[in-house]
């Protein structure tokens, strides 16, 4: 089984860029499965229906959110009705939404998503591993679950490895969000889940985080009140990894970064003889 998940989309530029890739990515890589986080795809803050339907119609299966969930109000109403959707599982109870869904695929497979978030140096939200712990006791990789997907939207590093190694063994990959900076440390652990501290974004990187440089140097260097934050606009990059997985087990047998367009060195998965 393939699976593709690409990092956190910044703006209209990496947006349109990672709408305009991904249905060639599916056809090209053999993709089964293809998870976005889209938290900052509304002009950089949140995610409206509207966006999440281009996404949707471009073959993206499941969307994830992070700190910026509630960014656009329209949203606390439109996730309970869009299980495709996925906002943190360990904000507190009640909150509108899900933060866990078990996927079926057109070939009939099934893939567990589970999104949570961080909370070094990020809101003070109920506990991520025990919310993660939960869904992976509940729904078991091998067990009826083909494939099981972690993000954890993060700040610190060493959290989100820390959750990765948690889940080795139990998860096909653990992958971060958040920092928008693809890391280097592509791997599979020891027990066989792929991993990954942060994906980068799907964004112009002639910039500052996906914003408008200029204005974010701005506020570095005066220390003053400057114009509200933007989007940068310029050819995005498409960040992510594709990773395959045994049919057996639901481990991973190989995981690749994907760099697509845009200032970053292109990079594409090259699978040598491994069936899809």
């Amino acid at each position: 089984m393939r699976l593709m998940y690409l990092g956190d989309v910044v703006g209209r530029a990496g947006r349109e860029k990672a709408c305009q890739v991904i249905p060639d990515l599916r056809r090209s890589l053999g993709l089964d499965f293809v998870a976005v986080c889209a938290e900052n795809a509304a002009h950089g803050f949140g995610l409206t229906a509207s966006i999440a339907q281009d996404f949707f119609a471009s073959g993206v299966d499941a969307l994830t959110l992070g700190n910026h969930a509630w960014d656009q109000r329209e949203m606390i109403a439109y996730i309970d009705r869009e299980p495709r959707i996925l906002r943190p599982i360990n904000y507190p109870v009640g909150t509108p939404g899900r933060g866990a869904m078990l996927y079926t695929t057109a070939a009939g497979r099934r893939v567990l998503v589970v999104q949570c978030m961080g909370r070094l140096f990020m809101d003070p939200l109920d506990d991520p591993f025990a919310a993660v712990n939960a869904e992976l006791e509940r729904f078991r990789l091998g067990g009826g679950v083909d494939a099981v997907i972690v993000d954890i939207h993060a700040e610190a590093t060493s959290e989100k490895m820390a959750l990765g190694h948690f889940c080795d063994g139990r998860a096909s990959l653990v992958a971060g969000t958040h920092s928008h900076i693809p890391t280097a440390d592509v791997q599979i652990f020891p027990s066989g889940t792929a991993y990954i501290t942060d994906l980068g974004m799907c964004g112009d990187y002639d910039s500052v985080i996906g914003m408008k440089k200029d204005v974010a140097v701005s506020r570095f260097v005066r220390k003053m009140p400057t114009d509200k934050l933007s989007p940068a606009t310029g050819d995005a990059t498409v960040c992510g990894v594709v990773v395959q997985t045994d049919d057996r087990t639901g481990l991973a047998m190989s995981v690749h970064p994907i760099r697509i367009g845009g200032r970053l060195q292109s990079a594409m998965p090259v699978f040598d003889n491994e069936t899809p």
